[in-house]
């Protein structure tokens, strides 16, 4: 229809008419017909990103389009969406922890952090899960120290404060929000293929202030990305399998440059390769200090 409404007339009566009305029918029907052009792309264009700050329901409307368009199911959506409403305490928390680390040095840091109590727990659960971490070594070439320290930083081993808050609406809050909306708008959609996958049910979608999940706190497209179904049961999880848990921690280093047997203080290729961890040096510096504690 666009084309025969742009196609030129050829008749001599028409021409002899349009040139007594050729400003009219250019300032009006021009108009239409760009409209209508217009209108036509826009229907048949791609989904493009969602558009943040406005009305929360509308936001979920295209936050679902595109997360069809990645091959989530229309029913996991559904399921997941339901009843979702933006979370005032998650965008005051994420305003708060904005730079949290540059407000501590890496001494005051790690004085709250790598503590006996912590340091004998982890020397248990080295000997205790000793023939996981052989094998974890072996596949990954991530040191068991390293991988020990993580584990009780982020969560003290899986006994600690995982998170007690719905990752979908979590995650909802902060796409919405035109903070940070590209990050967490993908953030979203990969926790609703945790989802579909199978990994975790909607009930056990729990995690943090900023979506992370599980026992070493991953975020959704890393748990995607990384995640390591290590003990076999045929599905990634992260809250409950320490051996998938351990892996996929091993496996994100490794996939982000982790040299076997190097060493990994601040200045070296691995402590860079730990950067996908956390970008902060402090907590980085902190991890090594921990993991060196577990060599002695």
């Amino acid at each position: 229809m666009v084309r025969d409404a742009l196609r030129a007339p050829h008749h001599e009566a028409d021409k002899s008419r349009l040139r007594g009305n050729e400003r009219t029918w250019w300032g009006e029907g021009m108009k239409r017909i760009f409209t209508a052009v217009l209108f036509t792309l826009f229907i048949a264009a791609p989904a493009s990103a969602a558009q943040c700050g406005g009305n929360f329901s509308s936001f979920l409307s295209q936050m679902a389009r595109d997360a069809q368009a990645q091959g989530v199911s229309s029913q996991v959506i559904a399921q997941a969406f339901a009843g979702v409403g933006i979370d005032q305490a998650v965008l005051s928390f994420d305003r708060r922890q904005k730079g949290m680390f540059h407000a501590k040095s890496f001494e005051e840091y790690a004085r709250t952090r790598v503590i006996p109590a912590r340091i004998n727990r982890a020397r248990r659960l080295m000997q205790t899960h000793a023939q996981l971490l052989d094998r974890i070594e072996r596949q990954f070439g991530v040191p068991r120290e390293l991988i020990m320290a993580i584990w009780t930083m982020e969560s003290d081993n899986g006994t600690g404060d995982m998170g007690k808050l719905p990752v979908i609406r979590t995650l909802a809050t902060l796409a919405w929000d035109c903070r940070r909306t590209e990050l967490f708008q993908g953030e979203l959609i990969a926790a609703l293929k945790i989802v579909q996958r199978g990994d975790l049910p909607l009930r056990d979608l729990i995690g943090a202030y900023a979506g992370e999940i599980g026992q070493t706190q991953f975020l959704p497209s890393s748990y995607i990305k990384y995640g390591v179904d290590f003990d076999g049961n045929g599905r990634v999880d992260l809250r409950h399998s320490v051996p998938d848990v351990l892996a996929s921690t091993a496996n994100l280093l490794k996939t982000n440059g982790w040299q076997a047997g190097q060493p990994y203080e601040e200045g070296t290729a691995n402590f860079d390769a730990m950067r996908e961890w956390n970008h902060s040096e402090v907590y980085r510096k902190t991890l090594v200090l921990f993991a060196q504690q577990l060599e002695r």
